[in-house]
Parts: structure tokens; C-alpha cells; sequence
């Protein structure tokens, strides 16, 4: 292992998708299974990626041209949901490049770390447990968890709560405007993961996150630079 943090962050929280952990893979794999199904023709893996954080039902309305007003919608997005839980136990997510160096590090040094994701629970932990993340992850908050989702600042509180972790020194790490907005809400470090699944329109400059990552590999360096008296 390389040289220790020199930060005095005492927490490090993530958000799931597309900022801790790339999981666009197997999005792209059950969409196009979804269209199979539906006699559809597939579509490419940049529109899907692009579309992960916003959800599984942002996922059914790109893929099938239809919207929640459908009465087949429901149906759909069940079958979309089932793909996802079957995909996972063969699953083809990845933590983003120099992450899996950073957790060890933050092991190895007692900074506390979790994820504030608005996956449900039922998948989240699944690939948790899949990737052999689950025991090191000390705080996993779901919308399962909470009353209220992101950008509502209860699910990060929450984590930093069970962590026993001061706001002014912890951070939050997303891929979407609503994990900053989120982030300030709970008057943490907000970050951006510009390298996330972005639509091509996004201008990460006007999240006005504290900073900005464009790649996950400055994660530790940037961490380094956060110190207090």
C-alpha cells in the first residue's frame, strides 16, 4: 500500500451508482433483455449508462418510449427489477479505478466510510455481498431506511449518525445534482463525480458542489487536501 491519507476527514460517504461503483454493465445487459422480451431492437450502452443514476424507472421510460401514465409501465418496470436481481448474482459492476486502494487505506487508518444511495436495499446489499464490500461498508442507508430520499438531507444525517461522525468533517461523494444538493442540505463536503453517469447536457460546474472530481483516481488526493485545525 502507498503512502497514507494526510487528511483529517473523519468520514467518507458515496453514493452507489455510478460514483462508488460502476454498475452500468449490468444495466445494459437486462435493458436489452427487456427489449428482447418486448420484441424490441437493443440499444446502445452510452444511453443506458447515461441514465443509471436516474433510476429504474427512468430506465423503463428510455427503453420502451413510454411513461408512468402506461398501464403496462408497472409491468414493466417489475420485469426490469427481476432482470436486475437475477443479473446480480453474476454480476459485471466494478468499484471505479483506485477506490478499492482508497477503502483499504481508510480501513487501515480507522476513517469511517458508507454509502447513502437511493438504490433500494434488496439490490443494494445483493451487490454489496457480491462484490465482498458488505463488511467493510460500516453504514448503508437506503430509501428503505428513511423517511425521505435525496436531496432531502435525512438519509445522510442518518449515516452519519450510525457512523458517529461530525458533519463539518465528512463528505459526500455523487454522481447527480440531487447528491449535492443532498450534501448541502445536511451541511456536509458536498463532491461532485463528474466522471459518473452524466447526461451529455450537464454542466457539473452549476451543481456548485464544494468540488469536483472528473476522474475517481483524484478521490484520494483531493481528500489529502482537506485538513483542519
Amino acid at each position: 500500500m502507498s503512502a497514507p491519507l494526510q487528511t483529517s476527514i473523519e468520514c467518507v460517504l458515496f453514493d452507489l451508482d455510478g460514483t462508488l461503483i460502476d454498475t452500468a454493465p449490468d444495466f445494459v445487459i437486462v435493458v436489452n433483455r427487456l427489449l428482447a422480451e418486448t420484441q424490441r431492437a437493443p440499444i446502445a450502452a452510452d444511453l443506458i449508462r447515461r441514465t443509471v443514476s436516474d433510476g429504474a424507472r427512468a430506465l423503463v421510460k428510455l427503453a420502451l418510449a413510454i411513461d408512468e401514465a402506461d398501464p403496462q409501465f408497472a409491468n414493466h418496470l417489475e420485469r426490469l427489477l427481476g432482470l436486475y436481481y437475477e443479473q446480480l448474482e453474476t454480476t459485471q459492476s466494478v468499484l471505479y479505478p483506485g477506490l478499492e486502494e482508497l477503502l483499504g487505506k481508510f480501513a487501515a487508518q480507522n476513517i469511517k466510510w458508507g454509502i447513502v444511495t437511493n438504490k433500494p436495499a434488496l439490490y443494494a446489499e445483493r451487490l454489496l455481498q457480491q462484490l465482498g464490500l458488505r463488511e467493510s461498508c460500516q453504514s448503508l442507508v437506503c430509501p428503505d431506511h428513511v423517511h425521505e430520499r435525496k436531496p432531502h438531507p435525512e438519509p445522510i444525517l442518518l449515516a452519519c449518525r450510525q457512523l458517529g461522525c461530525n458533519t463539518e468533517r465528512t463528505v459526500y461523494i455523487g454522481d447527480h445534482i440531487r447528491d449535492i444538493q443532498a450534501a448541502k442540505n445536511a451541511d456536509v463536503i458536498a463532491i461532485a463525480a463528474a466522471y459518473g453517469y452524466l447526461a451529455a447536457d450537464t454542466k457539473v460546474d452549476e451543481w456548485y458542489a464544494d468540488f469536483i472530481l472528473n476522474s475517481s483516481t483524484q478521490t484520494e488526493s483531493l481528500l489529502n487536501l482537506l485538513k483542519f485545525a
